[in-house]
C-alpha cells in the first residue's frame, strides 16, 4: 500500500524549520516529511561575509515570539554552546550573520530525522488514492514519488534578474545568491584570484543592504580593483528604522494589510518599502562613505557609487563585460568595463507584474486548480492557505512567500517567522486531524 504523509514540506530553510519546531512543540501528531535541495542545513551560505550582521532583533528568531521558553531559541543556542556571556559582551546591535547561520544549522540538526537533504523536487501534481481520496504527488530528483494530504511550499523567493541580464548565461554575471561560490568559480577561471589574477574592475548593480555589503566586501577582497556600484535612485539611501515604521513587522499590521483592498496595499507598500528594500543600514553606509572619503583624501579613489544609472545593454566577452549605462536624469550614455558583475537586484514576489511571478515555480503545473483575484494575484487565505477552485482540493500553504497578500512582515525576514509557523501548524492540525 502506498504511504501517504500528512504533510510534505518543500524546502527546509528557516520558514519550514520554524514550522517543524511548531508542530513538535504544539504536540500535533502529524506525519511530516521535508525535502531540501541543498546538501545540508544552511542559511544564506553564499553571503557569509566577514563582519556582516543580521537586520532583525535576535529574539525574533525561529521560535521566541511563539514560545519564549523554547529550547530552540537563539539565546538557548548561545547558552548550550557556551557563548551566552561572550555574545552579550560583543559591542554590536545585531548578531553576526555567520553566528545566526550557525544557530539555524544547530536548530535544523534536531530535525534531521524529518528531512531528506540533497533532494530536489521535480514536479507536483494532484492525484487520488485507491479509495478516491485526493492528495498531492511529489516527484523528486532521486526518482521517488511521494504522496501527501497537504503541501507546504517554503522554498524562498526566486531571484529577480532584470533585463538585460536575464538574457545572459555567463559566470561573469551572477546574482548575490551565488556570490561566494561564483567567486570561487571565477578564481578557478583565473579571473578573481590573488595577486596578478585579481580583477581590475567589478560592478555591483543595486541599491540594497546587500549591494552595500558586497561593495565593501569586494573592496576588501580586491583592494586594487575599481569597484563601482550602479544605483537607479539618486544615490544610496538609509533604511527607515523608525520604531513607528517597524510596527509594520507586528502581527497586527499583517492582519490590517491583509484586509486592505489592493489599491491601499500598493500605498502601504510604497510607504513601507524603505524599511526593507532599496536601502541600507546606517552603519554600512557610514563605513562605505568613510572608505570613499579616505580614498579621495589619498588621491586614489577606487570605490565609486554612481546614482541615477540604468544598465541598458551589455556584452559579455572573453576578457570581461562591457555595460552600456544610461544616466537617467540627463540621458547621457556611459560605457563601463568590468571583469565581472554582481546583481544585488532582489527577489520576485508573487503577482502579475513583470518583476513578479504568477505562482511559485513548483505550482506552475497545478496553478489552474487555484484561484486568483480580480487583479491577477494568487488568492491566499489569512492562514497562508492558497484558495482552491474546487472544495475537494487538498490544502496547500505558502510559507514565506506571501508579501503581496500579507505585507512586509512576510518579506523573507525572521520578523514574524515563528508566528506564521504557528498559524500554518494550527491550520494543518484542523485540516488533517
Amino acid at each position: 500500500m502506498t504511504h501517504c504523509h500528512d504533510v510534505i514540506g518543500i524546502g527546509f530553510g528557516p520558514a519550514n524549520l520554524a514550522l517543524a519546531i511548531a508542530i513538535e512543540e504544539e504536540g500535533y501528531d502529524l506525519d511530516a516529511r521535508f525535502l531540501e535541495a541543498r546538501p545540508g542545513p544552511s542559511w544564506q551560505s553564499a553571503m557569509m561575509l566577514d563582519g556582516s550582521d543580521i537586520q532583525n532583533h535576535p529574539v525574533r528568531d525561529l521560535v521566541s515570539l511563539r514560545n519564549p521558553r523554547s529550547r530552540y531559541s537563539f539565546l538557548n543556542y548561545l547558552f548550550e554552546n557556551g557563548r551566552l556571556l561572550d555574545h552579550l559582551n560583543v559591542p554590536m546591535e545585531f548578531p553576526l550573520r555567520k553566528e545566526y547561520a550557525q544557530y539555524v544549522t544547530w536548530a535544523a540538526g534536531h530535525f534531521s530525522r524529518l528531512v531528506d537533504y540533497g533532494v530536489r523536487v521535480t514536479g507536483v501534481a494532484l492525484g487520488r488514492d485507491a479509495a478516491g481520496e485526493p492528495h498531492y504527488t511529489v516527484t523528486t530528483s532521486r526518482g521517488e514519488t511521494l504522496h501527501a494530504r497537504a503541501l507546504v511550499i517554503g522554498t524562498g523567493r526566486a531571484p529577480f534578474i532584470p533585463a538585460p541580464f536575464d538574457a545572459v548565461a555567463s559566470p561573469r554575471v551572477f546574482h548575490l545568491t551565488r556570490y561566494l561560490p561564483a567567486l570561487r568559480h571565477l578564481e578557478e577561471l583565473g579571473v578573481a584570484g590573488p595577486g596578478d589574477r585579481a580583477p581590475r574592475a567589478v560592478t555591483v548593480v543595486g541599491g540594497s543592504q546587500s549591494a552595500v555589503e558586497l561593495t565593501l566586501d569586494l573592496a576588501r577582497r580586491f583592494p586594487r580593483a575599481q569597484v563601482t556600484t550602479l544605483v537607479r535612485s539618486l544615490t544610496l539611501r538609509e533604511k527607515d528604522t523608525s520604531p513607528f515604521s517597524e510596527e509594520g513587522y507586528f502581527p497586527g499590521f499583517t492582519d490590517y494589510y491583509y484586509r486592505a483592498p489592493r489599491a491601499r496595499k500598493d500605498a502601504l507598500d510604497a510607504y513601507m518599502r524603505l524599511t526593507n528594500y532599496s536601502s541600507a543600514d546606517g552603519d554600512v553606509l557610514r563605513e562605505l562613505y568613510r572608505l570613499i572619503y579616505e580614498q579621495r583624501l589619498d588621491g586614489d579613489q577606487r570605490v565609486f557609487v554612481s546614482g541615477s544609472r540604468q544598465v541598458q545593454g551589455l556584452d559579455v566577452r572573453e576578457d570581461g563585460v562591457r555595460l552600456d549605462v544610461e544616466e537617467l536624469n540627463t540621458g547621457e550614455s556611459e560605457e563601463h568595463e568590468a571583469d565581472f558583475v554582481v546583481l544585488a537586484t532582489g527577489f520576485r514576489d508573487l503577482g502579475p507584474a513583470g518583476h513578479q511571478e504568477r505562482v511559485p515555480a513548483l505550482m506552475r503545473e497545478i496553478a489552474d486548480d487555484f484561484a486568483f483575484d480580480e487583479h491577477g494575484y494568487l488568492a491566499v487565505g489569512p492562514d497562508y492557505e492558497v484558495q482552491p477552485t474546487a472544495p475537494e482540493t487538498p490544502a496547500l500553504f505558502l510559507n514565506g512567500l506571501c508579501e503581496s497578500s500579507h505585507g512586509i512582515g512576510d518579506a523573507g525576514s525572521f520578523s514574524l517567522l515563528s508566528l506564521r509557523a504557528q498559524t500554518i501548524a494550527d491550520s494543518l492540525r484542523k485540516r488533517l486531524t
